[in-house]
């Protein structure tokens, strides 16, 4: 008993540390985002407006994004101060695709909190995604003018290509809607399609820093790691949450190891009648108690403590012993407790 509380303390303290490096690495940007739209006088429209606030300010989303590039950029010598206006680019875009992404899956609440879409409907989620789309490529445009040319262009291609392969991913993802036949294999090329974005923010900090096209490589496959880590987190953590678990069987994919679980005909005749009945908690344990003897579902963990420790070696150009410490944490904050 002592030892379990021990753990979960310690999972809890790499959790938060991780969550502080996001914070105090993406705030910077975050607020320059929220000022970006608060200062955009063409948004006259009050509730307009309201949407946008509560989605910069109250759910604070973007964070993550803009650390990412701030981090990549300081660890191949640059000044992370150079990146937060892009960063604050990025908040405004990624901020539109997932304005998007909810208003598709019909995600009204997530992490406890209603989205733009749950709080202020359809009609004003869609036009403020449009909004964080429009300004955000407005100041990417300007960011990278302030930028020697070579780099302020090949940004403005990755952030091109990225985000044509998110659109893609999710085109994909939302026709398995409803699909319970949807093959692990499919499913995984939809996540590597998604992490392409965060592959995206690490190859721009390597670039504002001046890093060489190695390192450049490297921290980019570094993201793409973290990327698909986080998402397979998210996709185990839905599995105990009966709303999130509702949603996703009606309006998107189910999680990965639920898939992997459903290939199995006997584990599938067990799972089927429990996803057919009202989800709750009790039912939600039920799930996981099955999905835990799958074998594959035992190797996928097995597998997200390899890419750890390959991702890990990528970064081993990083002279920084402080940056080096915030590479790992970021990874294994994305594997506690899975």
């Amino acid at each position: 008993m002592v030892l379990t509380l021990v753990k979960r303390k310690n999972t809890m303290k790499i959790v938060e540390e991780a969550l502080t490096i996001l914070r105090r690495r993406g705030e910077k940007s975050l607020k320059l985002a929220a000022e970006i739209i608060v200062n955009e006088e063409i948004i006259s429209y009050s509730p307009l407006r309201k949407a946008l606030h509560y989605f910069l300010q109250e759910i604070r989303f973007g964070a993550p994004h803009s650390a990412l590039i701030s981090l990549a950029c300081e660890a191949v010598g640059g000044n992370p101060d150079d990146t937060s206006l892009i960063g604050a680019a990025m908040v405004l875009l990624a901020g539109a695709a997932d304005i998007h992404d909810d208003i598709i899956d019909n995600s009204t609440v997530k992490n406890s909190k209603p989205t733009v879409l749950g709080k202020f409907g359809r009609d004003l989620a869609l036009l403020a995604g449009d909004a964080l789309l429009f300004k955000g490529l407005t100041v990417l445009f300007e960011s990278c003018k302030k930028l020697p040319m070579e780099k302020g262009e090949r940004i403005l291609k990755l952030v091109e290509n990225a985000f044509f392969d998110l659109g893609i991913a999710e085109a994909k993802e939302a026709s398995f809607k409803g699909n319970l036949e949807v093959s692990p294999r499919e499913y995984l090329d939809v996540i590597k399609g998604k992490t392409s974005i965060v592959e995206m923010y690490a190859r721009i900090g390597a670039i504002i820093g001046g890093g060489t096209l190695q390192e450049e490589n490297a921290l980019g496959k570094y993201g793409r790691t973290l990327g698909f880590l986080t998402t397979l987190r998210d996709d185990f953590i839905d599995i105990y949450d009966p709303d999130e678990l509702k949603n996703r069987l009606t309006n998107e994919c189910l999680p990965l190891p639920l898939l992997y679980a459903l290939q199995e005909p006997k584990i599938k005749s067990r799972i089927m009648p429990i996803l057919t009945k009202d989800i709750t908690e009790e039912s939600c344990l039920e799930i996981v108690g099955i999905v835990e003897s799958v074998k594959d579902v035992q190797k996928l963990r097995r597998n997200m403590r390899t890419y750890v420790r390959e991702a890990l070696k990528l970064c081993s150009f990083v002279h920084f012993p402080h940056i080096q410490q915030e590479l790992k944490l970021l990874l294994l904050a994305a594997i506690e407790s899975i």
